[in-house]
């Protein structure tokens, strides 16, 4: 299976194609990000390097999901691990809409 031409949001890791995010925007963070026919929040807000895929059909009783840190979105398919560093500007978006912004790549998120 390929990945080509799929991204994943930086906020919350949901997978799906460049197209789809700018036909439907992110299902979890669009209100904040408003990937939605925004072709500049597309690249800022998401990203093409990615690893692993999660099926997740049930986020409110998958362990995975717990340990992933997706209880409470929608079922879809996620990345495992999101690379690439969200702008400012849609952090303060996202700690403004209520959600706490912790990087999916592994990393704190804290200046070191």
């Amino acid at each position: 299976m390929s990945n080509r031409g799929l991204r994943a949001c930086m906020v919350c890791s949901f997978v799906q194609s460049a197209t789809k995010f700018l036909q439907n925007g992110c299902p979890n963070c669009e209100d904040f990000l408003e990937i939605r026919q925004n072709p500049d929040s597309l690249q800022e807000c998401t990203s093409a390097v990615f690893e692993g895929m999660i099926a997740l059909a049930d986020p409110e009783s998958s362990w995975v999901a717990k340990w992933q840190r997706l209880q409470g979105y929608t079922p879809g398919t996620y990345a495992v691990k999101v690379e690439g560093v969200l702008p400012d500007e849609y952090i303060n978006a996202a700690e403004n809409a209520g959600v706490h912004y912790i990087p999916r790549d592994g990393s704190t998120g804290e200046d070191v």
